[in-house]
This record gives structure tokens, sequence and C-alpha cells, in this order.
């Protein structure tokens, strides 16, 4: 078979589907292979990994946040003394936190 022959082969078997349901199915596969793509990609972002290496072990942080919360504190803030020893995580900048995805506590905008 040459390749000439199956360009008409195919033609012919693509010409018998109508034109929306082969516009539907792209669709339709498109959507699923983005969908599967985002759900492969989303995994690895709630392991922790990045906060992991981001974050500073030792209390010799200049922001503390609490493993369950939201917010990040300033040492300064009192705020930050009502956090658990437990529940501590130490940031060095402002930035590493809020690349960890906490945002400064309300009460601390003086800071």
């Amino acid at each position: 078979m040459t390749i000439a022959e199956a360009q008409e082969k195919c033609k012919g078997a693509l010409g018998k589907i109508p034109r929306d349901m082969l516009i539907i199915a792209v669709l339709v596969l498109a959507s699923s292979a983005s969908f599967g793509l985002g759900f492969l990609a989303g995994r690895d972002v709630g392991q922790g990994s990045e906060v992991s290496l981001l974050t500073v072990e030792a209390a010799t942080g200049q922001y503390v946040a609490s493993k369950t919360g939201t917010k990040y504190y300033p040492l300064d803030c009192g705020g930050a003394s009502r956090i658990s020893e437990a529940n501590k995580i130490w940031f060095a900048s402002a930035n590493v936190a809020e690349i960890a995805g906490y945002s400064l506590a309300t009460n601390c905008k003086g800071f």
C-alpha cells in the first residue's frame, strides 16, 4: 500500500463520520488530556516538597507560621507567641513564607 492509497482510505473512512461528531470527539480528547496533565502536575503540590526546602527547621527564622494555619507572623508580633511549639514553622524571610503559601497576618501589618 502506498502513501497515496492510505490517504484515500483515511479520507474515505473520515468521510463517513459526520463533521460535528468529529469536532466533538476532538474536543473531548483534548479536554481529557488537559485534565489528566493538570491532575498529574497537581499531585506533587500537596506533598510539601517545596515548603520543606524553604522553611528553616530550627528557631532561627525571623517569621513563624502554624502548620495548621494560613498566616505568618514576624517574631515581634503578638500572634507569633500564640502558636504552639509543636505547630511552628520557621521562615527566613517574608518572601519565603509567601512562596510557601502563607500570607501576612492582618494584625501585624505595621511590621
